[in-house]
């Protein structure tokens, strides 16, 4: 059963907008190995691998689109201003979500279940489970520490940063809050236990491991942190980074002791557009600066179809084939990137 007050979702279906790049009606389908679904503020495009050269195409246009998340075929984009945008087949139709709050600041859709989820500004969360009404839990707002809640640039509100189902425990959820903590639920929302120990408090990304059960791992301003057991308590990983505050984070789908983050000097050094600067480390027992050219903030990361890919602060979205060793530009612009998911 879903703990609080259903909120309604939209019934009118959205088109997608027109391919702005196509692959040439030679290209052979079975070439097309990767898939990508980027955030640019102003919409969502889809990047198609087909072999050796990228193809950008609008997927939805005009919504303020800050975060997306796929599983299968379903796609769940947040947007500031506009609520959220749902499709069930891939991103070729949309329909929006009507949530109380119309700044959606995090997305997930459960490998487990199926569930969607939307964390908003100010802090709320809210989930719909087997096609059901979307519903928010409000457990949030009974955790002890809310009343301290405050996000720096705004200290009056706060907002959920980052929504992290677990894979392999439909039940299990991370939520993390900027500025409050990491919060844990085991029980799909119905209730959730307060900032849990050893985890960062500035949360600003956090992961499940796809395949190694109960590995969880965070990205935050005041550093790093990972869990094995299952989030209930964390432990530092800060040894060998000389960058403190974290926010990009991806997890070696094939090595549960390999993961990543970028990280700069400070909030304004990471958030300062084109002109950001920072670095991206790779853990291996300790964080190890990659090779990564330090004139652009690696804003957005992502594990998928056995490489690495960055999306920079100015721009560039880049792809690595050996654990973040070389790179390669895709040679693709599609505006300032917020976040980046594989497609389905």
């Amino acid at each position: 059963m879903m703990a609080g007050r259903p909120v309604g979702a939209g019934a009118a279906a959205v088109a997608t907008g027109r391919s702005a790049r196509s692959a040439p009606a030679t290209c052979d389908p079975g070439a097309v190995t990767v898939s990508l679904l980027v955030c640019t503020r102003e919409r969502l495009v889809r990047l198609r691998r087909v072999g050796r050269s990228w193809a950008a195409e609008p997927a939805l246009e005009g919504v303020g689109a800050q975060c997306v998340a796929a599983v299968g075929g379903r796609v769940l984009v947040g947007t500031r201003g506009n609520g959220a945008f749902l499709s069930d087949d891939g991103g070729v139709t949309w329909q929006p979500v009507e949530l109380p709050e119309p700044d959606v600041f995090s997305v997930a859709v459960s490998a487990a279940d199926g569930a969607l989820y939307a964390g908003t500004e100010p802090s709320r969360l809210f989930v719909a489970r087997d096609g059901g009404e979307w519903t928010e839990l409000e457990a949030l707002q009974r955790i002890p520490s809310r009343n301290r809640w405050s996000y720096p640039p705004r200290p009056w509100t706060h907002h959920v940063r980052w929504i992290a189902p677990d894979p392999h425990h439909a039940q299990r959820l991370l939520v993390g809050i900027e500025l409050g903590g990491l919060m844990y639920s085991d029980d799909g929302g119905a209730t959730f236990s307060d900032h849990r120990p050893g985890a960062k408090l500035d949360a600003h990304c956090i992961a499940w491991h796809p395949a190694a059960e109960d590995r969880a791992y965070q990205a935050a301003g005041d550093g790093a942190a990972w869990s094995r057991d299952g989030g209930r308590t964390w432990e530092a990983a800060d040894a060998g980074r000389r960058l403190g505050y974290c926010w990009a984070l991806a997890v070696d789908p094939a090595d549960p002791e390999r993961w990543y983050v970028s990280a700069a000097t400070g909030p304004r050094a990471a958030h300062s557009g084109e002109g950001a600067r920072g670095r991206l480390y790779r853990w291996d027992g300790s964080w190890k600066e990659l090779p990564l050219a330090p004139d652009s903030m690696p804003y957005a990361l992502v594990a998928a179809g056995g490489d690495l890919f960055a999306g920079m602060a100015d721009h560039r979205l880049l792809e690595s084939r050996d654990g973040g060793e070389s790179w390669q530009d895709l040679g693709v612009r599609v505006g300032s990137i917020t976040a980046i998911a594989a497609a389905p």
